[in-house]
């Protein structure tokens, strides 16, 4: 149990912003990781503002506030008052200035500025996703993805990935290798959110050699081989058909050809039933 009384964080959204303030500020201390910090988020009624109120009278705890709402930011600076409360305002001094900056009243909506930045937090979200389960890494967690691309190397899986990461799908990827099993989390998952990816065998040798070129490998090897590419994009694509993964030929298409195909894959077995179901 602390030492000190709480900072108490009420806010009519999450609280995030202000706790994050809070800590900024506390962080400054030496001892300020001991103060206790408490969040009341979503409050929207004078009862919720009694409560924290309460709360703060009884620990003497400090009432530190986010409230966009003018009404309830006003009953909360009256209350805290009748209660000798300590409360900190946060953002009504900015929101008067800001009304007279702007000529408008604000909307007094919580949580506005995350809804706004909703979309650009799930792309940055699904790309760390996307990198952190490139070619086969972490198995385990094959399941918390949204779409599973499988397929031979050099198919093009990553770039296809990420690219669908950048439109906001979690993306992982797991290569099919010709005498090595798949990992069986592969086919433990719901088949609906997993996409196999072919190609026709000589663009896949014109791909590869490029890439042997590259890492200054010149000698004849069966990663280029016309018959052992025949084979292994056979056999990719006979997993993918055994297992019911649809299959996508990205053969001489575009990138975002290939992303919308996976994703109308995706989506339209998504709104049927899972197989055990049917």
């Amino acid at each position: 149990m602390s030492d000190f009384p709480p900072i108490i964080v009420v806010s009519g959204g999450r609280g995030a912003s202000g706790e994050q303030l809070v800590r900024t500020a506390l962080a400054q201390f030496s001892n300020g990781d001991a103060v206790p910090v408490e969040i009341m988020g979503g409050v929207k009624t004078e009862a919720q503002l009694r409560e924290a109120v309460t709360r703060a009278e009884q620990t003497g705890g400090t009432l530190v506030h986010t409230l966009v709402d003018a009404e309830l930011r006003e009953r909360m600076i009256v209350l805290a008052r009748a209660h000798n409360v300590s409360a900190i305002d946060l953002i009504g001094a900015l929101m008067l200035r800001l009304t007279h900056v702007l000529g408008s009243e604000p909307i007094g909506q919580p949580g506005l500025y995350r809804q706004i930045r909703e979309a650009y937090f799930r792309r940055i979200e699904a790309i760390e996703f996307t990198v952190d389960h490139d070619d086969g890494r972490k198995p385990h967690e094959l399941g918390l993805a949204e779409i599973v691309l499988v397929g031979v190397s050099r198919v093009g899986k990553t770039p296809l990935s990420i690219y669908l990461g950048t439109r906001g799908w979690k993306v992982a990827n797991v290569p099919l290798v010709r005498g090595i099993d798949p990992p069986p989390e592969l086919f433990q998952i719901d088949p609906r959110r997993v996409v196999g990816l072919t190609i026709d065998p000589e663009n896949l040798r014109a791909y590869r050699s490029r890439r042997q070129r590259k890492l200054g490998v010149d000698s004849y090897t069966s990663y280029t081989d016309p018959r052992a590419l025949y084979e292994e994009v056979h056999y990719a694509e006979q997993i993918c058909r055994r297992a019911g993964f649809p299959l996508v030929d990205i053969t001489e298409r575009s990138i975002e050809e290939n992303a919308d195909e996976v994703i109308a894959h995706v989506t339209r077995r998504l709104a049927e039933p899972p197989p055990e179901a049917r």
